[in-house]
């Protein structure tokens, strides 16, 4: 039986901030540009009871909440902190799956501290992060990667949930599908109409019908139904992404670029809605007339919903690259990344199942 770890780090771009601005730690605080087409990239927990979330536009946000403190975020600070904690990481095991600066799975089967217990491992490895950074990280563990991920959400912040093989059956029986990682609101609704609502209630299916009415999605749900998930811990995960590129006849400063932007979002898009993807990270590519390549790029928890949020979100890349008015600019690009199987399903009739 393996013995895999998630670890999530707490609201994690919000913390760092907050570490050294203590008077703040109260208050509705996000990290995001002050653009008016900015979205927020972390919010504090105190910001999250106003219903504030990653990747929400700020003009929506300050509208929940118009107390709203906003922080400029320094990408380079999280990423110097992220690596503190992946060290942590290394020091129980090598086999580890980064999904972001603040998320990982770890494969403790086999740790290297040879601590027999998967729970113990997990507790000192929160134990060093908060003596080693200051943030609190939250951690699940469990049989496999499925049930890890939805266990490292269950106390947070600052909490740990162990899953044990023995209650795997009871675990699950209960549990709400939108709980499941990846399931957007669009499926929820519709598994809902179907008068599914847990993984018990799924357990009462034959994989054929899941499989018929689901497609591919249809068998990941019958063996999410069993609390099976036999992904392994990937070390070197594959990076695929979806990339649109523009090449000027004559170089151009960034505003005159703005009227190519919208072609390259669209076929992107199209792109993904073809293939039947998901993305949660975005990048933005320009290359200088003397062939210089300024990139940056950004990863949010929830895949992006709408062509909108992902024009939302290359706005706030370029405003966080700060490119100088007189830059001029022979290419543009934009690319998708961290790409899963959609997961949202065509309409389904209730009848059509039973």
């Amino acid at each position: 039986m393996r013995k895999i770890i998630h670890i999530d780090m707490d609201a994690f771009y919000a913390s760092v901030e907050l570490k050294d601005r203590s008077e703040l730690k109260d208050l509705p605080v996000v990290i995001s540009s002050h653009h008016p087409r900015a979205v927020i990239a972390a919010a504090s927990y105190p910001a999250r009871k106003f219903g504030l979330r990653s990747a929400m536009s700020m003009s929506q946000a300050k509208k929940l909440c118009p107390q709203v403190l906003v922080i400029e975020p320094n990408f380079e600070k999280y990423r110097a902190v992220s690596t503190q904690i992946h060290q942590i990481f290394q020091r129980y095991t090598h086999i580890i799956e980064p999904l972001s600066l603040d998320e990982a799975y770890l494969d403790v089967t086999e740790n290297l501290k040879n601590i027999p217990s998967a729970t113990e491992v997990a507790m000192q490895i929160r134990h060093d992060i908060f003596q080693v950074t200051g943030l609190t990280a939250s951690a699940g563990v469990a049989p496999n990667k499925f049930l890890a991920k939805i266990a490292s959400d269950w106390h947070k912040p600052n909490g740990i949930c162990v899953i044990k093989p023995s209650q795997v059956q009871n675990f699950i029986q209960h549990l709400a599908l939108k709980k499941i990682p990846g399931v957007g609101k669009v499926t929820q609704e519709k598994l809902k109409a179907l008068q599914l609502e847990t993984l018990g209630d799924l357990q009462q299916l034959d994989e054929a019908i899941l499989i018929q009415h689901f497609g591919k999605y249809g068998k990941q749900l019958y063996l999410y139904a069993q609390g099976i998930d036999e992904r392994p811990v990937q070390t070197e995960r594959e990076r695929r992404q979806i990339s649109k590129e523009t090449t000027f006849d004559d170089d151009l400063i960034l505003t005159e670029c703005h009227n190519y932007w919208p072609k390259l979002i669209d076929q992107v898009w199209a792109s993904l809605e073809k293939k039947k993807l998901s993305a949660r990270g975005v990048s933005a590519k320009l290359k200088l007339k003397n062939f210089q390549v300024l990139q940056h790029s950004k990863s949010f928890k929830q895949p992006l919903e709408n062509k909108q949020q992902l024009e939302d979100v290359l706005q706030q890349l370029l405003i966080e690259m700060r490119i100088s008015k007189h830059a001029q600019f022979r290419l543009i690009g934009i690319g998708v990344y961290q790409l899963s199987e959609q997961q949202d399903l065509p309409q389904l009739s209730l009848w059509s199942i039973f």
